[in-house]
């Protein structure tokens, strides 16, 4: 008797007639044609937004949770390399009309490091050469600055230079007046460790500057101070 699943062209027409069955397909050939379905869903995973994949989660299978798990991943590290681009590198100078744009609505993850000033106060020329260098040392961080009464109206000069810090619109920091900045001797390391400390930048400085300068200065006073003991005693038996 001929075989009902032998591929032949009479079996082919008595399929199409209805008189033969159809042909059963391998389970070899079930599982494969499986395969290339599970891979047709995966390749639309992998067209998909991290959004669309939070819109259908629902619809996914168990089956299919290590695939969108991997893709989600994906598009996840694509995302971080975007927002990576997203750096900055200099100081930029704003009015009061840039401040909503650039400092309330900087963006999700931004920290934004704002420097109210006056042209003619040394001190605010030296920060702004310090925040300059700091700009480019931290390209994630959005270093802006402003002279003062253009920022806020009527702004007084005893409280410059000012350093308000942001994150994501939000205050997280101010430096306010002459004082806080230990005047014209301020270094550049030493303003990194108090902006590293509100979070605006991640510093490799492993201790605050200004601690080695305060114990350096301590040293020094207590090396110029005369000898405590019976060194006048020679002098009194004259």
């Amino acid at each position: 008797m001929q075989d009902p699943n032998e591929d032949t062209e009479w079996n082919d027409i008595l399929r199409k007639k209805g008189i033969l069955p159809p042909k059963e397909i391998p389970k070899e050939e079930e599982e494969e044609d499986v395969t290339l379905q599970q891979q047709s869903v995966v390749k639309t995973y992998e067209s998909m937004t991290l959004e669309e994949l939070e819109e259908n989660e629902d619809e996914f299978s168990e089956d299919d949770e290590a695939a969108i798990e991997m893709y989600r991943q994906k598009r996840l590290a694509e995302w971080k390399a975007t927002q990576m681009k997203n750096v900055f590198g200099e100081m930029t100078e704003i009015s009061g009309q840039d401040y909503i744009q650039e400092v309330n609505k900087a963006g999700e993850g931004i920290w934004v490091v704002l420097h109210l000033y006056k042209p003619g106060i040394p001190l605010c020329t030296l920060i702004n050469q310090h925040l300059g260098s700091l700009a480019r040392k931290f390209p994630q961080t959005k270093f802006l600055k402003s002279i003062s009464t253009t920022c806020i109206a009527n702004y007084p000069d005893r409280n410059l230079p000012t350093i308000f810090v942001y994150f994501e619109g939000e205050m997280k920091a101010q430096f306010i007046g002459p004082l806080v900045f230990g005047g014209m001797n301020l270094k550049v390391e030493e303003l990194e460790w108090r902006l590293s400390e509100s979070g605006a930048v991640k510093t490799d400085l492993e201790e605050n500057p200004r601690k080695q300068i305060e114990d350096k200065l301590m040293s020094s006073i207590r090396g110029s101070l005369p000898a405590r003991g019976g060194g006048g005693s020679e002098d009194e038996d004259d």
